[in-house]
């Protein structure tokens, strides 16, 4: 076969940026739930034979995917934050010093399309002693908020949603009631609009994949940020 016959090649495609965005937050969304997953296996397992080897090739997957996820989300634009509390939150964090009240039981709206994460999330924040109720899009998380606008003290909200997505669903909630606590958890978000919606009253954002602990502990730290801030400003008022 002489060059003449040979097949020109196609050329390469180029993804756009946008699509490369929304492949970052999907692949940060899958290891999310991998590594949810994961953890909960470790503890079903724990103990049992040769379990602890295949769980390690786990966790060491997890880990190469993650180190790939991150050059991928730094290409494509994304913030280099990890975890991020509102700057006004942030200056209420009690020293770690001053002993802890009990908590009582405290309710949160999770807010996502992905159904595992869901499911995840909710056994997590259930065993960490929070009352979860979930919600599978923009859509249905307003319908259920609108019902009880003040049952709930804290709302984890996803950015990436079909038909009304995250930032689109903070507005609406804020119309509802202008004082709701929103943490943001998404698997991508650009530095511009991450800026925007903390200026717009976001109280924190979290970027998947996060390990469980992180999100509890997170959430947490919001909720005893936001009643402390409340206790220095009815002691400054009384």
């Amino acid at each position: 076969m002489n060059a003449d016959d040979k097949t020109p090649r196609r050329p390469r495609k180029t993804l756009s940026k946008d699509a490369v965005s929304k492949a970052t937050s999907e692949l940060n969304n899958l290891l999310q739930i991998i590594s949810g997953t994961s953890a909960e296996i470790s503890n079903l397992w724990e103990d049992h034979e040769d379990s602890e080897q295949y769980l390690d090739m786990l966790r060491s997957s997890i880990d190469r995917a993650e180190a790939v996820a991150a050059q991928l989300t730094e290409q494509s634009g994304r913030t280099d934050r990890k975890v991020l509390m509102h700057p006004e939150l942030a200056s209420f964090v009690r020293p770690p010093t001053i002993t802890q009240l009990p908590r009582p039981k405290q309710s949160v709206l999770v807010v996502d399309d992905e159904p595992m994460a869901l499911v995840l999330i909710k056994r997590l924040l259930t065993e960490a002693g929070f009352q979860v109720v979930t919600a599978q899009s923009g859509f249905e998380g307003l319908d259920i908020f609108r019902k009880q606008p003040h049952a709930f003290q804290l709302i984890l909200l996803d950015l990436t949603m079909p038909f009304m997505d995250g930032e689109e669903t903070f507005q609406r909630l804020r119309e509802i009631r202008d004082d709701i606590p929103v943490v943001l958890c998404t698997g991508f978000i650009t530095p511009d609009r991450l800026e925007r919606m903390m200026n717009a009253g976001v109280a924190g954002f979290l970027r998947k994949p996060l390990a469980p602990d992180e999100i509890v502990e997170h959430v947490r730290a919001v909720l005893a940020s936001l009643k402390y801030s409340q206790n220095q400003i009815d002691n400054i008022a009384g």
